[in-house]
C-alpha cells in the first residue's frame, strides 16, 4: 500500500511551532506523513517535531538542497568534503525526526551552473564519490538517500531519468536510490511511461507535483499515464505532494515562485482526494 505525504513547504522551509496544528489537521484529513525541507540545522528542532508526529501517528520524510559552498561536484576537494559533512549533518537531523528518506537534488548544488556548459564525466565521478560516502553514513541510520533530477533551469547535472539512473548506478550503494518528480519530468522527459520504467529498478520516492506547482489534478500533467505506469512497475513507496506558495518569501524567491498557484489547504484537501482517486482507478 502506497503512503501519501504532504510537503510542508507551502507554509515554511523551516520548522516553526505553527507546524504542530498543521500536522494535526493533515493527520485528520487522512495523510500518512509529512515532508519537511531541511533549512533548519538544529537537531533538537527535528526531534521536537518528530516526537509530535509520533504522538499523533504521522511519519516523516525530508527534502534537502545543497548550496555552492558545499557543492558535491565542485573542482575544489575542500568544498566537496563540505558536501559530505552537510549530508551527514542532514542524515543526523532526519534521524532525529524519524525519517527513513532524504530526497532532493543533493547530487550537486542547486541552480549552480559552471561556465554554462554540459556536465562532464569528472563531475559525475565527484558526485558519485560524495554520495557513496553519504550512503555509508545513511546505512548506519537505516536511511535511504533518494536523489532527484531537476529541470534544465535549476540544474545541469541530472535533468532526466537516464542521467539520474546512470548516476545512481555509478554510486553503487544500496542506500542511495532515485526519486521521480512529475513537475520536472513534465519539462524534460519525452515520454513519462518510458522515464518511469527506466528509473524503476532504483526508484524509491515520488513527488506528485502539478505543472504549475499548484493543486495536483488541476493542470496538464499526464496523470493517468503516470499512475498506470507506477502501478505497472508495482511501485510501493511514498506519493508525496510537493506544491509551492509565497508563504516563505526567502524560499519562494530562491526557486522563482512569484505568484500564488493554489491555497495551501486547497492543495492538501484536493490533492489527497485526487491521489486516492488515481490510485483506485489504476490499482496502485
Amino acid at each position: 500500500m502506497n503512503k501519501i505525504g504532504f510537503n510542508l513547504l507551502v507554509w515554511s522551509g523551516g520548522l516553526p511551532d505553527s507546524f504542530l496544528p498543521i500536522t494535526e489537521r493533515l493527520k485528520g484529513l487522512g495523510y500518512d506523513g509529512i515532508e519537511c525541507f531541511m533549512a533548519e540545522r538544529d537537531k533538537k528542532a527535528y526531534k521536537r517535531l518528530g516526537d509530535h508526529l509520533r504522538d499523533i501517528g504521522l511519519e516523516a520524510t525530508c527534502v534537502l538542497g545543497m548550496g555552492p559552498d558545499e557543492n558535491p561536484i565542485s573542482d575544489s576537494k575542500a568544498i566537496r568534503e563540505k558536501g559530505v559533512l552537510r549530508l551527514k549533518e542532514a542524515i543526523d537531523c532526519a534521524h532525529a525526526i524519524n525519517s527513513k528518506i532524504i530526497c532532493g537534488p543533493f547530487h550537486s548544488a542547486f541552480a549552480t551552473f559552471t561556465n554554462r556548459r554540459p556536465p562532464e564525466d569528472q563531475e559525475y565521478a565527484w558526485s558519485a564519490e560524495v554520495l557513496h560516502a553519504a550512503g555509508e553514513y545513511a546505512a548506519q541510520a537505516g536511511m535511504v538517500l533518494t536523489i532527484e533530477a531537476l529541470n534544465r533551469f535549476e540544474c545541469y547535472l541530472c535533468n532526466t531519468m537516464d542521467q539520474l539512473t546512470a548516476l545512481v548506478n555509478r554510486v553503487s550503494h544500496p542506500n542511495v536510490k532515485a526519486m521521480f518528480d512529475t513537475h520536472h519530468a513534465n519539462i524534460e522527459e519525452k515520454k513519462i511511461e518510458v522515464a518511469i520504467k527506466k528509473v524503476a529498478p532504483v526508484l524509491e520516492h515520488v513527488h506528485i507535483s502539478e505543472n504549475d506547482r499548484g493543486t495536483p489534478g488541476d493542470g496538464h500533467i499526464p496523470w493517468d499515464e503516470t499512475f498506470s505506469t507506477l502501478a505497472s512497475i508495482k511501485y510501493k513507496g511514498w506519493l508525496t505532494i510537493e506544491a509551492f506558495t509565497r508563504n516563505d518569501p526567502e524560499f519562494a524567491n530562491a526557486i522563482n515562485v512569484w505568484r500564488e498557484y493554489s491555497k495551501p489547504w486547497d492543495m492538501a484537501e484536493g490533492g489527497l482526494k485526487f491521489i486516492r482517486e488515481m490510485c483506485l482507478r489504476h490499482g496502485l
